[in-house]
């Protein structure tokens, strides 16, 4: 069964911030449009599990946050990312008028990010979700999503002013036997 022409509207609605988003959240612009496909295909499959009364974004953005996590479930290993790859980083970061030094910081220090603050940290402040709704499309409670959309903010901060962020302290660690 195919999915009503409303629905396909409003989904059509919502690819430019879910673009915007996915190109944020994997910083290859090849890679987002797959991200963007899988999602888009995955809700027109499943068109008919979509509650009327919920945001249709927050709803598509979870579905391109779930197929992103198994992505990387699926590949289960690391992703450098080289100082010459930064220069074509995501156009919506920063806009195109601004200073390519500043974008090419700015890139760089979401990359150096956490993967678990800089998805919040996305969603509340590039896409302008709601604390509740991140905390919906990330299914992580709601002062999870505040915490950590504070120490991403602050640590992004630090990024751009320079500072190197500190590692912890290792341990010494001694075997009880």
């Amino acid at each position: 069964m195919t999915a009503p022409a409303t629905f396909r509207q409003q989904l059509l609605s919502t690819i430019p911030r879910l673009r915007r988003y996915a190109r944020s959240l994997v910083f290859d612009s090849s890679a987002a449009d797959d991200l963007v496909q899988t999602a888009l295909e995955r809700a027109l499959t499943h068109w008919h599990q979509f509650d009327q009364r919920r945001d249709i974004l927050v709803w598509v953005i979870s579905i391109a946050h779930n197929a992103h996590m198994d992505e990387r479930r699926r590949r289960s290993h690391l992703v450098s990312v080289e100082p010459l790859d930064l220069q074509d980083g995501p156009d919506a970061l920063v806009s195109p008028m601004s200073d390519p030094g500043l974008r090419m910081d700015l890139v760089a220090a979401l990359s150096r990010l956490s993967v678990e603050q800089r998805e919040p940290l996305l969603l509340v402040t590039l896409e302008q979700l709601s604390y509740a709704e991140c905390a919906e499309v990330l299914h992580i409670p709601i002062g999870t999503v505040m915490s950590r959309v504070s120490r991403g903010r602050a640590a992004l901060r630090d990024l751009l002013d320079g500072h190197v962020p500190s590692t912890p302290a290792t341990r010494n660690l001694r075997r009880v036997v």
